[in-house]
């Protein structure tokens, strides 16, 4: 009697290909970020994976840590992930509003992701708050935040562009544009 061959897809084999796959997934969106171009890859295989761990990984660099139970952070945590989420939500709701044809988690897709230019400023400004406080310190993180945030802006835009009427992309931009601009003023004032 011949033994039957287990097939990839068998429930009793465990097989980490999911998981990798979903990786590549999640690494090939953040490359669409890091060099952003119109495309719709990320609207096509949309994913919240990748925006809860930036949230997530934002949120716990600007938590601020202290001794005393009065003030030990704890808040900060949970406001960084309601403005990333409520923020993206709002601007979601408004794009539909607008007449866009991108459906709703399409569009928190692509403005989780594009928070990956403000998440490596994040990183990049408490490197540079290890040294003196002073002006110039002040000046090197307004300098990488002004940057980040601009990047975050045109990737956004260039994704979610083509899925607003031409008469009303400013009307849907405006929204992104202030989103950025919150997240991006939490990573400046972080003082540790």
């Amino acid at each position: 009697m011949a033994e039957a061959e287990e097939s990839p897809g068998d429930p009793g084999t465990a097989s980490p290909r999911p998981l990798m796959r979903d990786l590549k997934a999640v690494g090939k969106k953040f490359m669409h970020v890091l060099y952003p171009r119109r495309s719709n890859t990320l609207l096509r295989d949309w994913d919240l994976w990748g925006p809860l761990i930036l949230c997530v990984t934002l949120a716990l660099m600007l938590q601020r840590g202290s001794a005393d139970s009065e003030k030990d952070g704890g808040p900060q945590f949970a406001e960084v992930f309601v403005v990333v989420w409520f923020g993206a939500v709002t601007i979601t709701v408004n794009s539909k509003l607008l007449g866009g044809n991108i459906s709703f988690f399409q569009s928190l897709c692509v403005l989780g992701y594009c928070i990956l230019p403000l998440t490596v400023a994040m990183l990049i400004c408490r490197l540079v708050l290890l040294a003196e406080p002073g002006p110039i310190n002040f000046m090197v993180r307004l300098f990488v935040v002004t940057v980040m945030f601009a990047w975050s802006v045109v990737a956004s835009t260039a994704f979610l562009a083509d899925s607003q009427p031409p008469n009303r992309k400013a009307l849907a931009i405006y929204p992104v544009f202030l989103f950025y601009f919150v997240i991006s003023w939490m990573i400046l004032t972080f003082t540790p």
